[in-house]
Formats: C-alpha cells, sequence, structure tokens
C-alpha cells in the first residue's frame, strides 16, 4: 500500500480553483522541490492532517490554514483528500468496509474536512474536523484504530535527532522499538530456575531480563545490607504498637507487562560508535545523528507487518555536508526499493528539498516541481524529454545545473565565458540576475536544447511553467575574411575549404547575393530556435560566437585587453607583471589592430578573436577578466548602464530582459502524474 494522490482545496496557498492542486506520488521515493513558499511545506502538512503521524503529535488547525484568497476573502472549510493505492489482499481486507472499486483497481480514500465554526480559535469548539472514506467522503468515517494503521513516519526540518533518540517517557526510540515485532519475543523469568549462564539469560524477554536483573539486585550485599538498616535501625523504631514499617529497594517500574516493557524501552538510548568492535567515539554532530534518527524510522517501517509504510522528511539534507547527502539519497532510494517477500517492506519515501545537491542525484523522474501553486512532474510523458534525453541527463545533470529547479528564470549557456560574463553584465545594465532569482545553467557546450526541454511540458493545457528560459546559441558562422585571419586556410585555393573534416562556415557560403545570404543566415536562426514554445526561447549570436560579437557590437578594445590579461594570466598572479603595464601594452596594440583594420569591422574584431583561436587566451579567464575590467570602469564612473547597454549585442540584452521579466502562468496547472 502506498500514497499514489493528494488533492488539496482551501489549505494554505492551495485555494479552490477548478481544477483544484492535485499531486501523484511514486512507489519508491518521490522529491518535492522548488523555491522557497511554493508549497513543498503544505503538502507534507496536508498529510500529516489527513493521514497523522507514529509520534501522534497532535495537529492544531490554525486559523491562516485557512486559505485567503486574492480579493480577501478567507476560506471556511478545508478538504484534503488522500488515495491510496496497491493493497495486499490482507490490507484489503483490514480495511474491507472503507475501500472503494474503481473497475479493476482497489483504493482506499482518506477524505480530511475542516469546517470553521467560529472566528475564536480560543473557543471550545471552533473548528469541526471530520474523517471519513469514499472520493467524496461518502464512506463510513474512519474509527482511531484504523487511522492507526495509516499513521505516516514524519522527520520534520531542523530536526534535534539526538533528542528524539535520549531515554525518557514518550521517546521516540521506545516508540520505535515498541512496535518492533522481536522486540516482545523470549521467555518470562522464573525465579524458582534462574539462568544457569549467559546462553540461558539471552533467552529471556526484555521484561523477563528486568525481572532476573531485579532478582540478581535483590540478592546483592550491599542492596540487602542497606535494606536491612533502613528496616531494622529507623523504621522499627518508627512504627507504632500493631503495625510493622517495612521498606523494599526495587526498580521503579510495574503494572501490567505492556506497561513494564515501555519503561524499560524509555530508558534506552541509541548511540554511535566508532566502529563494529563497539568503541564509542563520544559526542557526534547534528548530521551524524540525524543519519541515525533516518535509520530507526526506517527499520521500523520495513519490518512492520502491516500499516502504512511511508517516511515524509522536509529537508534531509539539514546538518549533512554534500557527500553525505549523496549518500543519504542513495540509501533511501534503495531503502524504497522493492525486495524479495519475507526480507522487509517497500518503503515509500517522500522529501521536500532546497538542495541543488541532493537534487542532483535523485532520478528526473522522481522530482516534482512545485511552482506557481501547481505541480509539474518531471516523469517521462509529462515533458518534451525523450528517453534518450533522461539518459543524458542522468549523466550530466550535476550540481551546478540543478539550481534550474529553484530559479525564477533561466539563463542556459553554453560555456564558461558566458557563464561567468553574462551576470556582470546583466548587473551593469540594471538587470542583475540574483534579485531577480535568474540562475545561470552551463551546459558545456553540449546538450542546450535537452536543459531547456526539462521545463517544456507534454500537454500545455494542463499548465506551464512561468519561468522565463532563455537559452544562448552561437550562430558560429565566420565572417568572409576570418579563415585567412586565424590561419585556417592561406588561400582561396587551399584545400582545406573542401575538407570534409572543415566545421567552420562563412557568410557568403549562405547565399550569392546579400539576399540570398541573409536569408540563409536566417533560416539557420529559425533551425537553432526549433525547440522554442512555452516560456522557453533561444536567443542566437547577431554574428559568430560570444567573443567576436561583443566586439563586434562595441566592445572590441575591452574585448582584446582581457584577452591578453588572460593571455598573462599566471604571470600576473605571480606578481612577475602588473595590470597596469598589461592593460598599456594591450591599448598599444588594439591601436596597432585599428590601423591595420582600415575601418574594416570585420577585420578589426577577427583579429581580436584571434586571440582566442590561436589558444593564447582563454576563453573563460578572459571572461572573468572582462567582468572585472567592466566592473571597474563602472565603479570609478568611466561607463554607465545605457554606455554599456547600447554596447552589448542585442541578443545578450534579449535574453536577459527576457529572463529577468516575471512572467504570469499561462493557464492554471491541471493534477500532474508523478
Amino acid at each position: 500500500m502506498f500514497l499514489s494522490q493528494l488533492t488539496i482545496k482551501n489549505f494554505r496557498q492551495f485555494g479552490a480553483a477548478d481544477p483544484l492542486f492535485s499531486i501523484e506520488f511514486r512507489e519508491g521515493v518521490t522529491a518535492l522541490v522548488g523555491e522557497n513558499d511554493a508549497g513543498k511545506t503544505a503538502v507534507i502538512d496536508a498529510i500529516r492532517h489527513a493521514l497523522t503521524t507514529r509520534d501522534m503529535e497532535f495537529m492544531r488547525v490554525q486559523p491562516e490554514d485557512f486559505h485567503i484568497r486574492t480579493d480577501g476573502q478567507q476560506a471556511t472549510e478545508i478538504t484534503i483528500r488522500a488515495r491510496l493505492s496497491g493493497l495486499t489482499d490482507g490490507e484489503k481486507g483490514a480495511f474491507a468496509e472503507y475501500l472503494t472499486y474503481e473497475g479493476a483497481e482497489v483504493a482506499l480514500y482518506v477524505h480530511w474536512f475542516a469546517r470553521r465554526l467560529s472566528e475564536t480559535p480560543g473557543s471550545r469548539r471552533w473548528v469541526d474536523i471530520t474523517v471519513r472514506s469514499g472520493p467524496a467522503g461518502e464512506g463510513p468515517p474512519f474509527d482511531a484504530t484504523v487511522r492507526q494503521l495509516l499513521a505516516t513516519a514524519y522527520l520534520r526540518p531542523l530536526r534535534d535527532a539526538e533528542r528524539e533518540m535520549s531515554p525518557g517517557r514518550g521517546s521516540r526510540l521506545s516508540q520505535i522499538l515498541n512496535n518492533f515485532p522481536e522486540i516482545k519475543k523470549g521467555q518470562p523469568f522464573d525465579p524458582t530456575s534462574p539462568p544457569a549462564d549467559a546462553a540461558q539469560a539471552a533467552n529471556l524477554s526484555l521484561s523477563g531480563l528486568s525481572d532476573y536483573l531485579r532478582h540478581l539486585v535483590d540478592q546483592h550485599e550491599g542492596i540487602g545490607g542497606a535494606q536491612k538498616a533502613i528496616n531494622t535501625d529507623y523504621l522499627a523504631h518508627l512504627s507504632l504498637a500493631g503495625e510493622a514499617l517495612h521498606g523494599r529497594i526495587s526498580f521503579a517500574e510495574g503494572g501490567t507487562d505492556t506497561a513494564r516493557l515501555r519503561q524499560i524501552l524509555e530508558r534506552l538510548e541509541l548511540d554511535l560508535l566508532a566502529g563494529p568492535d563497539g568503541r564509542s567515539r563520544g559526542t557526534y554532530g547534528l548530521g551524524s545523528n540525524n543519519l541515525l534518527f533516518m535509520a530507526c524510522e526506517l527499520l521500523l517501517l520495513g519490518k512492520e507487518p502491516d500499516g502504512l509504510p511511508l517516511l515524509l522528511i522536509e529537508e534531509p539534507e539539514a546538518h549533512l555536508h554534500p557527500q553525505r547527502q549523496l549518500r543519504l539519497m542513495e540509501f533511501l532510494e534503495a531503502a524504497a526499493e522493492p525486495l524479495a517477500e519475507g526480507t522487509r517492506r517497500q518503503v515509500q519515501v517522500i522529501v521536500t528539498s532546497h538542495s541543488p545537491n541532493l537534487t542532483s542525484k535523485i532520478p528526473l523522474q522522481n522530482l516534482v516541481l512545485l511552482h506557481r501553486r501547481g505541480a509539474y512532474s518531471m516523469a517521462e510523458g509529462h515533458t518534451h524529454l525523450s528517453k534518450s534525453d533522461y539518459r543524458f541527463l542522468q549523466r550530466f545533470l550535476d550540481v551546478t545545473k540543478a539550481n534550474l529547479f529553484f530559479a525564477r528564470g533561466l539563463i542556459v549557456v553554453e560555456g564558461d565565458g558566458e557563464a561567468l560574463l553574462v551576470p556582470t553584465l546583466a548587473r551593469l545594465i540594471g538587470r542583475d540576475l540574483t534579485q531577480h532569482g535568474v540562475s545561470i545553467v552551463n551546459v558545456g557546450g553540449t546538450g542546450l536544447r535537452r536543459y531547456a526541454r526539462i521545463l517544456q511540458r507534454q500537454d500545455p493545457a494542463k499548465g506551464v511553467f512561468a519561468i522565463p528560459t532563455a537559452c544562448l546559441a552561437d550562430m558560429d558562422v565566420m565572417p568572409d575574411c576570418a579563415p585567412r585571419i586565424l590561419e585556417l586556410v592561406t588561400d582561396d585555393a587551399d584545400p582545406k575549404w573542401t575538407s570534409p573534416r572543415r566545421k567552420w562556415r562563412i557568410k557568403r557560403e549562405f547565399g550569392a547575393t546579400p539576399a540570398d545570404r541573409q536569408a540563409g543566415l536566417q533560416a539557420k536562426r529559425v533551425r537553432l530556435s526549433e525547440g522554442d514554445g512555452q516560456n522557453v526561447r533561444t536567443f542566437v549570436a547577431d554574428e559568430w560566437t560570444l567573443e567576436y560579437d561583443l566586439a563586434f557590437a562595441g566592445l572590441a578594445e575591452e574585448v582584446y585587453i582581457a584577452a591578453v590579461l588572460a593571455a598573462n594570466d599566471d604571470p600576473l598572479n605571480d606578481d612577475k607583471k602588473t595590470h597596469a603595464d598589461v592593460k598599456a601594452a594591450a591599448k598599444l596594440d588594439y591601436a596597432a589592430l585599428v590601423v591595420q583594420a582600415a575601418g574594416d569591422r570585420e577585420v578589426l574584431c577577427s583579429h581580436v578573436y584571434e586571440m582566442f583561436s590561436s589558444k593564447r587566451a582563454s576563453k573563460s579567464i578572459a571572461g572573468q577578466h572582462l567582468a572585472e575590467l567592466l566592473s571597474e570602469q563602472a565603479r570609478t564612473g568611466e561607463i554607465d548602464g545605457a554606455w554599456l547597454s547600447a554596447r552589448l549585442p542585442a541578443y545578450i540584452r534579449e535574453a536577459v530582459a527576457f529572463a529577468t521579466t516575471s512572467l504570469a502562468p499561462a493557464v492554471v496547472p491541471l493534477a500532474p502524474t508523478a
């Protein structure tokens, strides 16, 4: 049995708009991701209300739980519906009167309904809550014992795992152990025939061991002597005629066998050891204790013969360093895998996370992105991704790229140069990406379109992401003069022109006349943008590639100086040269290039780009130097945003403007499938 669907109406940020917010879950691990206030915690709390939790913590409905509409009116009713699927024959028998038969499938619906009776939460009954079965709550109400079988295990964010595992009345460890089937096995203690050795003692139950220990304590010389002294030296002298006060030193436990077992378990604590040899390492940190806590909860869920094996974890990355996060995700996935019958049950795990590190480890198909009060599954059939895209992204969707799931806007770039430079350019023209919640995703030259398709829905009628996604693509067409300047060919008769290995093209190859050439280049731009749609747009370089286009648009001198600085990066870092000297020499060399170009901008910018083509300068290092150069000029007042904006390639300006513009949802999202 597993939670397959959750539908919410008028709970916190989820209102009553038709269709209602609905989310479907997988049998194994499902990760809810998205920016703050997207509704991740609301989903978890809705599950807790509908199904309750194993720690039996009472969740009080608060006034702010009732949805407030845009017109300021607050709802008076909340409906949460959980659908449970995959019931075994035994579970069907246990819930027989509550089941719903849907063709060949049998489901169990939990319909949680809260109605506001008073405006004063402090009144005796300000809210009325009913929990019934059936898709619309038309079935019989659940009794307390049945609801306990549906209780989930819940780990709150920023949890104090050390306290949860500590001994004490009602400790979580005692609750876990009390539900562990093997904990109650063993023989009772017979005082007329005490164990002869440790092997016989090991056959006793926990209650039997406690009785055996009491028996041994009673026989202890020190305890016996103290007890005798109390009785003979004190109580005997304090007794009145006809009464005999008599004391006994014993363990403070009693009552029924169940109560005694609970008292024993409440004295136990769980500690981490340095290794299997049993050596204690002392105090562990929050992260290690949290791993211990999760292991205990999964142990109980996997070993219990009945009940709902569902674990809810908010922010499992809390207190864990990145490598631990990755290990934890592998562990949770393994715990959620189906196993051979008789070993342990398959556990369903639902996590919420803000961690790109953790998100990059979770298979894309197991992610559900919460955005603008909608839930969007990343599973096959719900995105534009093909099977090969999923395989590709499984290999290359790393930590830095996984931040796309937490952004309000995206700029997808092909290289390090763009990744380093675009944020600075955006900030200097008044479009700070950080302030707008825009992330840069650097795909490293491959898979630009694959990453864009993550945020495109297979059926737009069910809702699209209001996340503007700008893809920056190089035109990759040289000016006619570039091959000779870059020494790719010597002249028009060079056989390299017809070589099948030639991967570069020049403008004149796109048409004999200027009009034909323009049409051919435009056709290429259209091909590069073929995957556009919904809120994904491709912005193609106006001329060739980023560095050339920056120079061509008006930053030729700045790009050249940055390239020279990049070529001298090691001597600069080793203090063998100064920035001032390198810049001064670069300006002189650039002035000579201007004279050599004789007013031909394509020739000048091709000579500037030759710094990168010849491998003298790294594009990424040059991008960093150019960002620092422009920032310094802006700080000293040499340039301003208007000056820079007028000298940026149009496609850069347009991409930044698009990514930093807040979009309204095109349609209200329908229920997705995870």
